[in-house]
Parts: structure tokens; C-alpha cells; sequence
């Protein structure tokens, strides 16, 4: 027998070239019992939707099921946050960096040279000589360290 209009059709359906009429007329060809040995590997292809036994996986009561799973006897009520609770986690950083500068100050004070003594700021005031505001007048040049005086404007 001359199977090359079938041969044809696969072609055609590998191809994708093939209307579903077609496409059809492969599957009750290759539901018949006698297939050639020739077209034999096709056979589970086009047959698998019937070899597959038809049937309701989910079921009449699926929806009923599900929604049952779902309900909820008491409802959810919404809590109120307040404005101290919204910004707690920023004020918890805000207290650990504090605390981290803190701690690296005392760690920067206490790890100097305690030669000179330093205020309680880390400000270090010289304890001898004159201030500065002092030593800066008007009746010494400070780049010539002469008197103003004898300084000639001209």
C-alpha cells in the first residue's frame, strides 16, 4: 500500500505547515491497529491523547475545597503604629553610632601621650607662656618682631 500522502503530511507537519484537518486525518491514521514498520516510530506521537486516560484531575469540589482551606473564622484586624514605633529602628542607630563616637573618642584620649594635659573636650591648652591673643599686638610686627613704631610708612 502507498503511504505518501501520510509521508507527505509529516513532512509537512515537522515543518509546520500543516492546517488541523490535517493534523487530524495523522491521528486517525495512526490510531488504526495496522501501521507500517516504516511510519511505526510516529505511532506514540499522535496516538498519546488517547493512550492518556481522560479524566477530571481537579474535581467537581475543587472550589469548595480550596475556599475551605482559606476561610478565616475571625478577621484580621489592622494594628495601629504609632510615630515612636515607626521610627524606633532609626532611633536604635542613632544610639549605636552615638555610642560608637563615643567610645572612639575616650579610646583616642586615653591611648595619647599623657605627657601635656588635655582638657576634657581633647583640646590641648598650652600651661606656659602667653596666650595667644596676647602675644599678637599691635606694638610688635609679628613677621619682623620689631617694634610698630619703627615701622615708616611710606
Amino acid at each position: 500500500m502507498d503511504y505518501k500522502y501520510i509521508e507527505q503530511l509529516l513532512e509537512r507537519y515537522w515543518e509546520c505547515e500543516t492546517t488541523l484537518e490535517e493534523e487530524d486525518i495523522l491521528r486517525t491514521f495512526f490510531s488504526q491497529k495496522d501501521v507500517p514498520a516504516g511510519l511505526q516510530a510516529y505511532k506514540e506521537l499522535f496516538c498519546y491523547e488517547q493512550s492518556e486516560a481522560k479524566k477530571d484531575v481537579l474535581g467537581d469540589d475543587f472550589d469548595v475545597r480550596m475556599m475551605a482551606l482559606i476561610d478565616e473564622p475571625k478577621p484580621v484586624k489592622a494594628r495601629t503604629i504609632s510615630i515612636a514605633q515607626r521610627f524606633m529602628p532609626l532611633f536604635k542607630a542613632a544610639a549605636i553610632v552615638a555610642i560608637f563616637l563615643t567610645l572612639g573618642n575616650a579610646a583616642q584620649v586615653t591611648f595619647k601621650d599623657n605627657s601635656q594635659p588635655v582638657d576634657v573636650a581633647g583640646v590641648q591648652k598650652p600651661k606656659e607662656g602667653p596666650s595667644v591673643a596676647m602675644s599678637d599686638s599691635m606694638k610688635t610686627d609679628t613677621i619682623k618682631k620689631v617694634p610698630a613704631s619703627a615701622v615708616i610708612l611710606k
